[in-house]
């Protein structure tokens, strides 16, 4: 086999693999980069983009359903799925395009299309060509999960065949109550869909704080969405007519559509980690802070390192990789201070540790919440929802934010800042936020729990 080194082979073109390729080549190194499918991975492809694209066109369904509440006659003729395909395919055509002319651009990668399998602690088979790595990056993302005696196919489906429907069910199903099950229930509800998620655990959003979790459970109740929280399935069948679904205690439900929504698997099996002696634990890869696997220089990021799984998180493993490699020394990537926003309506966004976990870790926490009904902006907007501050002690800084309400993941920037800097509330009550916005209920948030609210009670 004809053998190539190069300084960095990258197993994965997703979010972690071009970002760290991408920094890679900035900083002068030699790269190559794998790729199988489309460059860009799940999220471009099959996950952050195309979803949130839906859920614009879901927004733009409700705006035009609800413009009489702000003077505007407006009528709602339905949802034109292939239409709103076309949107969402261009948003993505175009964005892809995008990247593969910075790749392209960029000097030092070399881009190799084919499935790339880990043939040793330094080298990746691609086909019948060998790529010798002085450090190879483990970047093969995720899958979408389902359970156990639930076969994907015809009515049933994951987020992977739900992005493409091509007609709006009268009534589905979405088994699993987390980020992706909310959000798809959002958008089919939107488009139209009576709409019923089932969620093992006793709340929605369960990584999220209880009270942002009763928050959507009752906006999502006056939507018309029906939440089934704490009850498990027994059983799935499907049909022409539709499918049934069996929960424990007999009870059935039916629909034209089951969306199983059950999170996100790592993608590792078969691709020769194991044999290499790269360690699994529910085929995750293992890695210490640094994200080394502990054999060789094998480096692994993303999705495949177990934790909250978002591209943003990939992006920052990638360009980690990429300058701890060449030297840099960069601060390690830490998962709390990651941001995560679930895009359903009404929006979440949290940073930080929760109340519980800020006792767990702090001895004592003190929590604060501003309602947005005391904000200008989220009143236009006719948004519902609340900021709940997370405080160390009682005078220590914030270590979590946590929001809930219509366009309130633009907030979550400010956020990771005041969490990332150990601020205190009242260094942030200190500035002045833009009236009226919706920026300005984190303000007010902190200029409260300061001991000196505005348009808040104390």
């Amino acid at each position: 086999m004809p053998m190539t080194t190069y300084d960095i082979v990258i197993l994965g073109g997703g979010s972690g693999g071009y970002a760290c390729a991408l920094r890679a080549a900035q900083l002068g190194l030699r790269v190559a980069l794998v790729e199988k499918d489309k460059l860009g991975g799940t999220c471009l492809h099959r996950g952050c983009i195309p979803t949130k694209a839906l859920l614009h066109s879901a927004e733009v369904a409700d705006s035009a359903r609800g413009s009489a509440t702000y003077g505007v006659r407006s009528t709602f003729e339905g949802i034109d799925l292939e239409a709103v395909h076309r949107y969402k395919d261009g948003v993505v055509g175009r964005l892809h395009k995008g990247l593969q002319g910075l790749v392209r651009a960029a000097e030092g990668i070399t881009y190799v299309e084919g499935e790339g399998v880990l043939d040793g602690p330094g080298t990746v088979r691609v086909g019948d060509q060998e790529l010798a790595g002085d450090h190879v990056v483990l970047a093969t993302g995720s899958f979408a999960r389902t359970l156990p005696g639930i076969e994907i196919g015809g009515r049933i489906m994951t987020s992977d065949q739900a992005q493409n429907l091509s007609e709006v069910p009268d009534r589905a199903i979405v088994l699993g109550g987390g980020v992706i099950g909310v959000e798809f229930a959002s958008v089919l509800r939107s488009f139209g869909a009576e709409v019923t998620v089932v969620e093992a655990l006793d709340r929605l959003v369960p990584g999220e704080e209880p009270t942002i979790s009763s928050h959507l459970q009752r906006a999502f109740r006056k939507r018309g969405i029906t939440s089934r929280t704490g009850v498990s399935v027994s059983g799935v069948t499907q049909d022409e007519a539709g499918v049934q679904v069996e929960l424990d205690g007999g009870e059935q439900l039916s629909a034209e559509l089951l969306l199983v929504a059950v999170g996100r698997g790592p993608r590792s099996e078969g691709l020769g980690y194991a044999e290499a002696g790269v360690t699994l634990d529910r085929g995750f890869v293992q890695v210490d802070e640094r994200l080394r696997t502990g054999v060789g220089t094998v480096r692994a990021v993303g999705d495949l390192v177990a934790g909250v799984q978002l591209a943003h998180r990939g992006f920052a493993h990638g360009i980690f990789v990429a300058e701890d490699i060449a030297g840099l020394d960069p601060e390690p990537v830490r998962d709390h201070l990651v941001p995560k926003v679930t895009y359903c309506e009404p929006e979440i966004a949290s940073v930080g540790l929760t109340e519980a976990q800020a006792r767990e870790q702090h001895g004592e926490a003190t929590a604060y919440e501003y309602n947005l009904g005391g904000n200008g902006k989220s009143q236009i907007l006719g948004t519902a929802g609340l900021v709940r501050l997370v405080r160390a002690g009682t005078d220590g800084p914030v270590v979590g934010v946590h929001m809930i309400g219509s366009r309130m993941g633009e907030q979550v920037g400010e956020a990771q800042l005041i969490v990332g800097w150990e601020a205190l509330p009242e260094e942030v009550a200190a500035f002045v936020h833009a009236h009226p916005t919706q920026n300005e209920a984190l303000g007010e948030a902190h200029l409260a729990l300061a001991g000196k609210p505005l348009h808040a009670h104390s």
